[in-house]
């Protein structure tokens, strides 16, 4: 009943936060995306779904900026630029969303840190981006985002290189919000982590998103991850969208013969 209401409210607004057409990039048959439509509304979870080489991955470079597609369009709606049209943006463009407006979450957290500068810089580099210069202001925001990821304030000045890889993603979620973007985009966020940390670390994002009103796009090959954030699904199988929905719909009824095998993974966990 709550992704239920919260879809309702979320297709009762005016404007939609990013809408994407048609969007295809293949790298032979079959493999990449092809012919994409979705709309993403703000605040809204959107989980996409599918084993490895679906094109879900792919799919996400695509959306974030990261790769260029062959064909589609892709509209943004930014606060500060008004309708921007992805497929027109330069790449010195697509870098200031992605610093300014976007956030992406990588599934190696290696690969959106740095690692031989601290924690603290890390999270600061995000704020110094946008403008902040004072020191004890950005000292004090990656202390509290610390906090809030549930990292140990004292650990500020340690390289994330001496972190447990739970630790390095948590610190790779603070670095991605502390600058409150609109977007964020998260490949795969618990993969690789033991069951223990990946239970912790969904109920720190699902409390997170939620807090902040951050709309999601969630990539993930596990349909118990994408059940407890996502209020939407969309299915991917061999490159193409095979089912949408909200997400109860798509669990307790699932119509695609893929997502059936899919949602019967999770019961027989």
């Amino acid at each position: 009943m709550g992704a239920i209401m919260m879809a309702s409210r979320f297709e009762t607004r005016e404007q939609v936060l990013l809408k994407v057409s048609g969007l295809s990039r293949l790298y032979g048959a079959n493999k990449g995306c092809q012919q994409v439509d979705l709309e993403l509304y703000p605040g809204e979870v959107l989980g996409i779904v599918g084993e490895s080489g679906s094109g879900k991955s792919t799919l996400l470079r695509c959306l974030a900026g990261i790769e260029t597609f062959e064909q589609g369009e892709l509209i943004y709606q930014s606060p500060t630029q008004g309708c921007i049209n992805l497929r027109q943006c330069n790449e010195a463009q697509r870098r200031q969303l992605l610093r300014n407006e976007w956030g992406i979450v990588h599934q190696n957290p290696r690969d959106g840190l740095h690692l031989d500068i601290s924690a603290g810089a890390n999270i600061g580099e995000r704020l110094m981006s946008q403008g902040v210069r004072h020191y004890g202001h950005i000292r004090q925001q990656a202390q509290q985002w610390m906090q809030r990821v549930e990292l140990d304030q004292q650990r500020i000045d340690d390289k994330p290189r001496n972190f447990s890889g739970g630790m390095q993603q948590r610190l790779q979620i603070a670095r991605n919000l502390v600058t409150r973007p609109r977007l964020l985009f998260m490949d795969e966020p618990t993969g690789g982590l033991d069951v223990s940390v990946q239970a912790k670390l969904l109920d720190l994002l699902r409390k997170l998103v939620r807090e902040l009103g951050v709309s999601v796009i969630l990539v993930t090959h596990d349909m118990g991850v994408a059940r407890l954030l996502a209020d939407r699904l969309m299915v991917m199988c061999q490159s193409e969208v095979v089912e949408s929905g909200l997400t109860d719909q798509i669990l307790d009824d699932p119509q695609h013969a893929y997502t059936q095998l899919l949602v019967s993974s999770i019961i027989q966990v």
